[in-house]
């Protein structure tokens, strides 16, 4: 599982997280919801410890993110992440930027790598897209890409940051029909979102983040449909 105990990170004299506690069993789907600049990202990133974090413990599966003795290396082959932009490598085919990570951090062999890049090209949909380049990819078919990638890895935790916020809307869907097979499949998903259909159909919990804390957190049907903070009825009806 993943525990965050009262944790603190700040950027200069700015607070985004003021005291997070938070506990993620396996198998679990929570969605973070609230208004930009609330903390969701940052809590992302100092998970996966990408950010430090100034005050407080951040556990995953028994380890300490952020002790000093941690290998982040090895810490973040549980933990994959992806993000609002794609970040695929232009001169890589789609098959060889899957395979990459494979080959450099868990020293996969070059036809074991490909073959797993296969298999999560095609788990995402996109069998068809194999040896094409990322520029020939729509904005859905990169962030499918992106997902594949970090299934690569073969992690015990997705990580994802509003990862239809950069695509037109017609594109949103298919990258939401993937993270419901993820989590059908039983993966373990954080993911930050402002699709509300999506998080009240998928996630076993809504957090709703507001000022650096979590504001309020509980089933989907009962943080959206009977909030019981005028601060989360209010964020609600301005985005829904």
């Amino acid at each position: 599982m993943i525990e965050i105990q009262n944790v603190h990170k700040s950027f200069g004299d700015n607070a985004v997280l003021k005291g997070v506690d938070l506990t993620v069993t396996k198998g679990e789907v929570l969605c973070l919801i609230g208004a930009s600049g609330s903390g969701k990202s940052t809590l992302l990133l100092c998970i996966n410890a990408l950010e430090s974090i100034q005050k407080g413990k951040i556990i995953v599966d028994n380890i300490d993110v952020h002790a000093k003795e941690t290998s982040k290396s090895n810490l973040r082959q549980k933990l994959g992440i992806v993000f609002q932009q794609y970040n695929a490598f232009p001169h890589l085919t789609a098959r060889e930027n899957v395979a990459l990570a494979p080959r450099l951090v868990l020293k996969k062999s070059k036809k074991e790598a490909g073959w797993l890049a296969e298999k999560h090209l095609e788990h995402v949909g996109l069998t068809d897209k194999i040896d094409v380049y990322p520029s020939q990819l729509s904005g859905g078919q990169q962030q499918r890409l992106a997902i594949a990638r970090a299934l690569a890895m073969q992690p015990d935790y997705m990580l994802l940051d509003e990862v239809t916020s950069a695509l037109d809307p017609e594109l949103v869907g298919e990258v939401l029909d993937t993270l419901r097979m993820l989590s059908e499949e039983g993966m373990t998903m954080i993911a930050v979102t402002h699709e509300i259909p999506f998080a009240r159909e998928v996630a076993d919990r809504i957090a709703f983040f507001h000022n650096g804390v979590i504001h309020e957190i509980g089933a989907p049907e009962t943080v959206l449909n009977n909030p019981q903070k005028a601060r989360t009825r209010e964020f609600l009806r301005s985005i829904l």
